[in-house]
């Protein structure tokens, strides 16, 4: 990469990362305030750890996240193998399409859309708005985004080695557990943190579809913007990207040290 490359590269991560840091450093502001640092406290960390309410929210987002990303990669995997499976083109192209309806809709469509289903059961079923109608919306905007990133990798698998598989004699559960989820287990991997990003991420169809009581973190931030922003806001945002920046970097240094025992072996056969 030329100089100008990497200099436009370092300025847009610059610009990126500077709002984060702006916010996490005024999370440790006496003042109260993001106008003018008046000194260091971990006061408005300790207001965090004592408001139960936004206790609650923050555990209600991450088990909605955690259960959405797991539902939707395990739904995304067996959709994709479907896809992979079908052997009419154009039939295979209108799944496609179908699948990619949620990724290019408007969220304020989509949330739209989930109010007037959940709505409408409610009247038939007494089923309500709540944390269930959070999940089953979360679970359908996340399954497409596993789909498309599963799919490429099994594109790449060599099919010569299920027929290599078929000829030994093994079932079709063994050649997918033995063959293909290893080898579609990255693809899964990152299926599942795209589904967790969005679910953490989202806001719109959160603010449609949450009731009785329940709320996520998006929600409630924004309704806590409206009252005027609280330097909790900050803390929580300084321990999420904190929480996550340690889980990128033990999954990189377990994915380099898997790559190195596998560089070993390899050196220890040959």
């Amino acid at each position: 990469m030329k100089w100008y490359g990497k200099f436009y590269l370092y300025i847009l991560l610059f610009l990126l990362y500077l709002p984060l840091f702006f916010l996490m450093l005024y999370s440790f502001n006496s003042g109260g305030n993001m106008v003018k640092f008046e000194g260091f406290t971990l006061s408005h960390y300790q207001s965090l750890m004592e408001n139960k309410k936004l206790l609650q929210v923050i555990f209600n987002t991450v088990a909605i996240a955690l259960i959405s990303a797991a539902v939707s990669t395990v739904i995304g995997l067996f959709g994709a193998l479907f896809i992979y499976s079908i052997r009419h083109q154009c039939f295979k192209l209108s799944i496609l399409t179908l699948n990619n309806v949620l990724m290019v809709s408007s969220d304020v469509v989509i949330g739209a859309s989930f109010l007037i289903m959940f709505t409408a059961l409610g009247q038939i079923t007494g089923f309500g708005l709540g944390m269930f109608s959070v999940l089953i919306s979360h679970i359908a905007f996340s399954i497409p985004i596993v789909v498309i990133v599963i799919l490429p990798k099994l594109y790449e698998m060599n099919a010569s080695m299920l027929n290599a598989g078929r000829d030994l004699g093994a079932t079709e559960f063994q050649l997918l557990n033995k063959i293909v989820i290893p080898h579609l287990m990255p693809g899964i991997i990152g299926g599942f943190f795209m589904a967790l990003t969005y679910s953490l991420d989202d806001f719109t169809v959160s603010f449609f579809v949450t009731g009785n009581g329940f709320s996520v973190l998006s929600v409630e931030v924004y309704a806590m913007a409206r009252r005027g922003i609280s330097m909790e806001v900050n803390a929580i945002s300084t321990l999420l990207f904190l929480v996550i920046m340690i889980g990128l970097g033990l999954y990189q240094y377990l994915r380099h040290r898997k790559k190195k025992a596998l560089a070993q072996s390899r050196g220890a056969i040959l």
